[in-house]
């Protein structure tokens, strides 16, 4: 857990080198980037008791969960740059376990599919699954290496300067537009008709938080290639990816603070000034960054700026991504007891993903596409920490107007009647879990569901969104979504600069640290690692 002090405990200069606002990944991360790189005084504020984010974890007597991270590609391979990258910023506090040889497992319909790790192993094991689109599995690894190589040019882009910008930014961003600005089921479907697959290959569509006709290709290319090495969990839970940055920030001055709302970021002559708090306290500093989402940032924390009008209208335009339901269950029985997996488990109703979703768009009833995690049996200090106990995470995106009745409501005071669905959503989960993880029943001692509203309360997001802006074609055809705002000195950083999860709000990071710093980070952290 982190040793965040709170905001009224907390002892507070006026003013610092820099203020985040939020502390996820991608907060922390330019954060702590700042600190090494330009030993930078950074205040990192948190509206949560907890800080960190989606990494964070929570307990419960004898019990810990992530609430989301659950794997995390290129951090296996000790050549990997990625965890170099996570070595430079955790100074090797943070280690890595492999989920394993298998990282993914999926049941669609009565089929069972695994992902193994390794391009080349994963290559043979679909196409000895499906021999007749051998061609098909080859062009589509051939378009997410592409997409992925030209995505790196697409993202150095939002960095130049607006003049040079507006000249050459079109001509930067096509090359990853031809598929990035389509959508993955159009893209897939240029390669493959065989609807099975395509069922299989956007399997983990809940890693980006978009069905194959709803996502961008883009996004759908990033996560799969993320994944192909493999995947790991950090060792300790997920809580150590804070813990292991803190200290970094705090060396040069710094400081990460939870419980502390920001009510508006301050602005004069166009330049932001610091931030002002919800008891009315002002913090100074001469460069303010957000953690908190392009949509929050423009819509609550900057508000009615005349400059950020035209990029204000144009993010509204966008959708966000999904909320989701979570059922975190504490089993008296070890992980090995229960038989549980490293490898996550997707159960999906149908191979057609679309189909499901829209079903549960009309019908709460519908069969929800599920994802289980096993965090205590993917971390090996789970079982010395918490002898004989075992967690598992029951997790289904869901539409966020299932609960748009209640959004007025308070935490904890949401009414019977709010009370009584999330009873019925638990029951569901539960039954699935004996279910798909038979060596459970009998077993859980804990259950507690997690909704929509419940992420919205903690993280501020008004749909409860878990992946920022929804990642959609258009979402990338965006030009102005980037590090840099029409405000000087205001920064945007995480998921919404860079893509979704841990590593895509890192990537965020490591953007809006070159924006600030005016140098090449990336090349700064391979060099430093």
């Amino acid at each position: 857990m982190s040793r965040s002090p709170s905001y009224k405990r907390a002892t507070l200069e006026d003013r610092y080198d820099a203020i985040v606002v939020g502390s996820g990944i991608g907060g922390l991360g330019v954060a702590a980037m700042l600190a090494k790189l330009a030993k930078r005084r950074v205040l990192v504020l948190e509206r949560h008791y907890v800080a960190g984010g989606f990494t964070h974890a929570f307990t419960r007597p004898g019990f810990e969960w992530d609430v989301g991270v659950h794997y995390v590609g290129g951090v296996v391979d000790p050549e990997s740059p990625l965890l170099k990258w996570w070595d430079f910023l955790t100074e090797g506090r943070l280690e890595w376990a492999s989920v394993g040889d298998v990282y993914d497992e999926f049941l669609i319909g009565q089929e069972r599919y695994e992902f193994p790790r390794g391009r080349e192993r994963w290559r043979e094991s679909m196409q000895r699954r499906f021999p007749s689109e051998a061609r098909a599995i080859d062009e589509y690894l051939a378009a997410t290496w592409s997409s992925n190589r030209w995505s790196a040019l697409y993202f150095a882009e939002k960095l130049l300067p607006p003049l040079l910008r507006a000249t050459v930014g079109p001509l930067m961003r096509a090359p990853f537009l031809r598929r990035g600005g389509r959508t993955t089921l159009d893209v897939l479907r240029g390669f493959t008709l065989d609807e099975e697959l395509i069922g299989v290959l956007t399997g983990q569509w809940g890693d980006y938080g978009a069905p194959p006709s709803l996502s961008s290709f883009g996004a759908h290319a990033t996560m799969a290639e993320h994944y192909f090495d493999g995947a790991g969990f950090p060792v300790g839970g997920a809580g150590r990816i804070a813990e292991s940055i803190l200290p970094v920030i705090e060396r040069e001055g710094g400081a990460v603070v939870v419980s502390a709302d920001v009510q508006e970021v301050l602005v004069a002559d166009g330049r932001a000034r610091g931030v002002r708090m919800a008891d009315g306290r002002e913090l100074l500093a001469d460069t303010v960054i957000s953690d908190a989402g392009a949509v929050t940032t423009y819509e609550q924390l900057v508000g009615d700026e005349s400059a950020t009008k035209v990029v204000r209208d144009g993010i509204a335009q966008l959708p966000p991504s999904p909320g989701h339901v979570c059922l975190y269950v504490g089993l008296d029985e070890s992980s090995a007891e229960a038989g549980l997996p490293k490898a996550n488990l997707w159960v999906h109703p149908t191979r057609d993903h679309d189909a499901n979703w829209k079903r549960l768009v009309d019908d709460p009833e519908a069969p929800l596409p599920l994802y289980f995690s096993f965090s205590s049996a993917k971390d090996p200090s789970f079982e010395e920490r918490h002898p004989g106990h075992a967690t598992v995470d029951v997790l289904a995106f869901v539409p966020f107007d299932w609960f748009s009745r209640w959004e007025a409501t308070r935490w904890g005071e949401r009414g019977a009647d709010y009370d009584a669905f999330k009873a019925r959503l638990t029951e569901r989960l539960t039954e699935a879990l004996y279910r798909h993880v038979p060596g459970a029943r009998g077993h859980v001692v804990h259950a507690e569901l997690s909704t929509p509203l419940s992420t919205r309360h903690f993280t501020n997001h008004a749909h409860g969104e878990v992946y920022g802006l929804g990642h959609t074609p258009e979402r990338y055809r965006y030009a102005p979504l980037g590090p840099r705002t029409p405000i000087r000195k205001l920064y945007l950083t995480g998921n919404d600069v860079g893509v979704f999860g841990v590593t895509g709000a890192l990537s965020g990071a490591a953007l809006c640290a070159s924006a600030i710093l005016r140098k090449n980070v990336y090349g700064e952290l391979a060099e430093a690692s």
